[in-house]
């Protein structure tokens, strides 16, 4: 596996779940991180997490994806300090539930806004600074919702849809990218065990067996083969289970 020590990685949606274990993975492996959540609580707790792990303080930045101001002053706080970014995971969404009540105005915009106007608007801010690097990826966390007639599950009608736009997201900026230094790379997880490097069972999971619930850990192994395959490949993954998957 390409090392990635050294390189500078900015995470959505890490101050918790899968945001927090993408960080602190990438962290173990010899990453300069830059933590993005709209919680600075959360934000300072990985933050500490990571520091005792590895001796480094990642950066933080507090962003809400839904609001435009807040993307505005995260893409420029991160560029005055950072001229350089070698890879970008926009893991950063919100979860909105199927429910028999309608859903808030703020809820739907929220869902909506989050992963796809911010994702997108964060992104275009910071590819100045991906174009600087010699090998610059972009990761799109997306899920198994975003897949072709995938079934809706217990997601709502607005998480659906904007799953599926973060797919397009992801095809389009690979498209737009094209000819430039900079993939456009997505992994669609399924239903996630909620499990943390910081764990004991973050060890146990490569013994699961068939028909047990994927984890945070099986993500992480995927984006991390994924932004270390040949500059030439560029993978669009879907990680599915028995239990939690697309037919599950």
């Amino acid at each position: 596996m390409k090392n990635l020590n050294g390189l500078t990685a900015v995470i959505t949606g890490s101050g918790r779940g899968l945001g927090a274990a993408l960080a602190m993975t990438l962290a173990d492996a010899g990453c300069k991180i830059i933590l993005c959540a709209r919680n600075k609580a959360a934000l300072s707790t990985v933050t500490n997490q990571i520091e005792q792990r590895t001796g480094e303080r990642p950066d933080q930045v507090v962003v809400d994806l839904a609001d435009n101001a807040s993307i505005n002053h995260a893409i420029a706080q991160i560029t005055e300090r950072y001229e350089v970014i070698d890879l970008l995971i926009n893991n950063g969404a919100m979860w909105l539930e199927a429910s028999d009540e309608p859903h808030s105005e703020q809820e739907v915009f929220g869902t909506i806004n989050a992963a796809i106007t911010g994702s997108f608007l964060f992104t275009q801010g910071l590819l100045p600074q991906l174009k600087c690097s010699s090998r610059p990826d972009i990761v799109t966390i997306g899920s198994i919702s975003a897949l072709l007639n995938a079934p809706l599950h217990s997601v709502s009608v607005p998480f659906y849809a904007a799953k599926h736009a973060q797919a397009a997201l992801a095809t389009g900026l690979q498209q737009m990218l094209r000819g430039t230094p900079v993939r456009s790379l997505c992994v669609h997880p399924p239903y996630l065990d909620d499990i943390s490097p910081a764990d004991a069972e973050w060890d146990a999971i490569p013994d699961r067996t068939k028909g047990e619930r994927a984890t945070n850990r099986d993500v992480c192994e995927a984006v991390m083969f994924a932004v270390t395959r040949p500059r030439h490949i560029t993978l669009n993954m879907t990680i599915d289970t028995d239990e939690g998957g697309l037919f599950g």
